[in-house]
């Protein structure tokens, strides 16, 4: 299928919920194609192509495990061969499996690894190797694609309890620093958003609880609970010629929570 002039064509992984459900939206209605990847809620993906159709986009679904390297490289070919390339990456798909360390199983760490580092390596190595293949295909003097990795706070916030989880994101800013500085000489932009706490369905039992939420805030000087939308809005400026004198960076999206909050009053 021949790409329409100027249409970006979106592959965003972990996009049947949450943060990745709102990405791919915000692109639908910018009339991306918007590449739906999801491993198991088949419903919310194609809630998400429901949207991202409304919204004057074109939607392609595609089931894979981001952690199964067979997998990987049959929905780049779906994606390359659907749309003839691929513009943009969005890193997205992650879990948590949250444990005391001295608890923490191997397969625990191991399914957080798979799916949040070794998945994100996998998915970026198949976006270099389709941008690698189009040379002409971005705008004159403009980066010829696009990855944007969605981490954490954790990435340099430490977590109790969350070490899989910590060091899963810990890795990906470095992946993506370092994938940055390899690919600039090849117009190939490498950023990443890491978002604070996020109302989204998964942890709904925080921001929906009083007590809860009020704890919450307390960690987040803005004072209030972060949307999808906000990330959302990062990504399509980071995805954009508007974004393309930046490489390499990182963009806390958090309302403040890497500010050391404790010392919003001196401490």
């Amino acid at each position: 299928m021949a790409i329409k002039e100027n249409v970006q064509t979106v592959l965003v992984t972990g996009a049947s919920s949450g943060i990745g459900q709102g990405i791919a939206i915000a692109f639908g209605m910018r009339g991306a194609n918007v590449v739906i990847n999801y491993y198991s809620d088949e419903k919310g993906a194609a809630d998400t192509l429901k949207k991202v159709e409304a919204g004057g986009g074109k939607g392609l679904i595609l089931k894979a495990d981001v952690g199964e390297e067979d997998e990987v490289l049959r929905m780049f070919k779906e994606v390359t061969e659907e749309f003839d390339g691929l513009d943009v990456l969005i890193n997205n798909a992650g879990i948590q499996d949250d444990s005391a360390f001295a608890d923490m199983s191997l397969e625990q760490w191991e399914n957080v690894m798979s799916t949040n580092l070794t998945g994100q390596f996998l998915c970026a190595r198949e976006a270099i190797r389709a941008f690698g293949k189009q040379k002409g295909r971005g705008a004159k003097g403009k980066a010829i694609g696009n990855i944007v990795f969605i981490s954490s706070v954790h990435d340099i916030i430490p977590w109790a309890g969350h070490v899989n989880y910590a060091s899963s994101k810990g890795g990906i800013l470095m992946l993506m620093k370092s994938l940055a500085l390899e690919v600039a000489p090849q117009k190939i932009r490498v950023n990443a958003i890491s978002p604070g706490a996020i109302a989204t369905d998964i942890n709904d039992e925080v921001w929906k609880d009083k007590k809860k939420k009020k704890d919450l805030l307390e960690l987040i000087p803005y004072k209030r609970i972060g949307l999808p939308e906000d990330i959302a809005n990062v990504a399509v400026f980071l995805a954009s010629p508007d974004s393309d004198y930046i490489t390499g960076t990182t963009i806390y999206v958090d309302g403040g929570m890497t500010l050391y909050p404790g010392f919003v009053e001196n401490g």
